[in-house]
């Protein structure tokens, strides 16, 4: 029997991290185990399964997480692959609670599937955003092929110099990620370090984080948002690397074009 059962809300929201895992497997962005994906489900877990023993537990985050105190998140686990979880997302994942203390959680179904080892780096955002009031629930690490190696150019790595390449694309790219790509140096994967420049990068007023040689980091309402945000900005990395490929830089939007898109459509400047 799985937790799942004769709770619709809560499966559709683990059935919606299946449905994205096959995405970024099948986009190539989720070679081996690579990739992450952490939901806060809290609004979806009943009294029942409130008042349900742990199946595992409890394991130390590593780090004190106060504004996540008893909420529960669906997590891919460890060392599993995007392209399983997608198809038995209950045998690749599981459904943790966070304990009183602030500083453990526990497994509470459906098999004692143990977390990413990044769990601390998504539960410290997860935290953030409940401090700040925002009504993200989902985080998405992955790694996109076309923004990664755009990242290998240092020049693009400097401020905004990426986010108005990647807006002046495509009119679609601005609308629908008006917040563009924040930059986060290479930092050691899993690191305190990493977890804290990514925090700093999204109060900065960014959801999705680009590190550096290393992939991206996105915050949405829900699984589907923040991956459609990815997405988008790859499209528009992938226009600028078939133009180079046809032998010229694009000249993209001019800024002119792109104030007047954000001004026709309350676009954040």
């Amino acid at each position: 029997m799985s937790i799942l059962d004769n709770r619709p809300a809560l499966a559709a929201e683990v059935e919606k991290v299946a449905e994205v895992a096959g995405y970024l497997w099948t986009k190539g962005w989720a070679e081996r185990n690579g990739g992450n994906i952490t939901v806060n489900v809290t609004e979806q877990v009943d009294d029942t399964l409130r008042a349900m023993p742990a199946i595992a537990g409890p394991f130390p985050i590593g780090m004190t997480l106060p504004h996540i105190k008893g909420c529960y998140f669906y997590c891919k686990g460890t060392n599993r692959r995007m392209r399983d979880l997608a198809r038995w997302p209950m045998d690749n994942g599981s459904v943790i609670r966070i304990l009183d203390d602030c500083t453990s959680y526990e497994i509470v179904g459906d098999k004692p599937v143990m977390p990413t080892s990044e769990l601390p780096s998504h539960l410290a955002v997860h935290d953030d955003l409940i401090a700040k009031g925002s009504n993200y629930r989902a985080s998405v690490h992955t790694h996109p092929i076309e923004l990664v190696a755009m990242s290998h150019n240092p020049e693009f790595l400097k401020k905004d110099v990426l986010t108005n390449i990647l807006w002046s694309m495509i009119p679609e790219t601005k609308a629908f990620c008006p917040r563009g790509l924040g930059i986060v140096p290479y930092m050691l994967p899993s690191s305190t370090e990493l977890a804290e420049a990514t925090i700093a990068t999204l109060n900065d007023d960014y959801d999705v984080v680009m590190w550096e040689k290393h992939g991206v980091f996105a915050v949405g309402p829900d699984v589907m948002e923040a991956f459609d945000m990815i997405d988008t900005l790859t499209k528009s990395a992938i226009i600028y690397r078939d133009a180079c490929s046809m032998g010229f830089i694009p000249t993209g939007m001019t800024p002119e074009q792109m104030k007047e898109l954000s001004d026709v459509f309350h676009l954040p400047k």
